[in-house]
C-alpha cells in the first residue's frame, strides 16, 4: 500500500518494454520541479525485492561513456531484476554526484589534467559527493516498501536509507563496467569514498 507524499507527485505512468523485461515506468515530480523515475517489475509485496537507487548519469547511462561505471551498473541492475522477475530501479535526477552536468564536465577537464574524481570536485568548491537520499526514501514509501535488498557499492547510500527507516536486509554488490578508462576513478571511489569495490 503506497503512502501519499505531499512533496512528491506522480504525474505519469505506463508500461515500458525493454530488452530485459517489460517494466512499469512512473514519473514523479519533486517540489524542486525535477522529474524522477521509478522502473518497477512484478509484484513488490511479500519478500523484500531487489532495489537499485541510481543517480542520473547522462554520459554513462545514455552516451556510453567509459569514464565511469554508471551505465554498466544500471544495465546490470535491470538484468538482475529481470532475472528475478520483480524489483525496482529508482532513477534520481542528481547528475554528477549532485553537482550537475556542466560541473561534472568541468570536473572531467580537471581529471584530464591529473586530478582524481574527488580532488576535481574539491577544486571546483564542491563536496566529494553532494547527493541526498531523502527522495529515495519518499519514493520507496510511495511503492509501499520499507524492507528491501539494496543493490549498491556505496556505504553512504546504505547508511542514509537505514537512517531514514528503510530496513535494508541485504546489500547486493553491483560491480560491472571496469575498463582502462575508469580504473583511476574506481580506485579513488574505493580509497576516498569507501565504496566496496574489488580492485585488481
Amino acid at each position: 500500500m503506497s503512502t501519499p507524499d505531499p512533496d512528491l507527485e506522480l504525474i505519469a505512468e505506463s508500461r515500458l518494454p525493454t530488452r530485459h523485461a517489460e517494466f512499469r515506468i512512473g514519473v514523479y515530480r519533486s517540489v524542486d520541479g525535477k522529474e524522477h523515475v521509478v522502473l518497477s517489475l512484478g509484484d513488490l509485496d511479500g519478500e523484500p525485492p531487489l532495489v537499485r537507487v541510481h543517480s542520473e548519469c547522462l554520459t554513462g547511462d545514455a552516451l556510453f561513456s567509459q569514464r565511469c561505471d554508471c551505465g554498466a551498473q544500471l544495465e546490470s541492475a535491470l538484468q538482475q531484476i529481470a532475472a528475478e522477475g520483480r524489483g525496482a530501479v529508482l532513477y534520481l535526477r542528481q547528475e554528477g554526484r549532485g553537482i550537475g552536468l556542466g560541473n561534472k564536465i568541468r570536473a572531467y577537464a580537471l581529471q584530464d589534467r591529473g586530478a582524481d574524481t574527488v580532488e576535481a570536485n574539491h577544486q571546483l568548491g564542491f563536496p566529494a559527493d553532494a547527493r541526498e537520499y531523502g527522495l529515495a526514501v519518499q519514493l520507496l514509501h510511495q511503492l509501499g516498501l520499507c524492507r528491501i535488498r539494496l543493490m549498491t557499492n556505496n556505504p553512504r547510500k546504505l547508511d542514509a536509507l537505514r537512517a531514514d527507516g528503510i530496513d535494508v536486509i541485504e546489500r547486493v554488490a553491483v560491480e560491472s563496467g571496469r575498463n582502462p578508462h575508469n580504473e583511476k576513478y574506481l580506485a579513488a571511489k574505493a580509497a576516498k569514498l569507501g565504496h566496496w569495490l574489488t580492485l585488481p
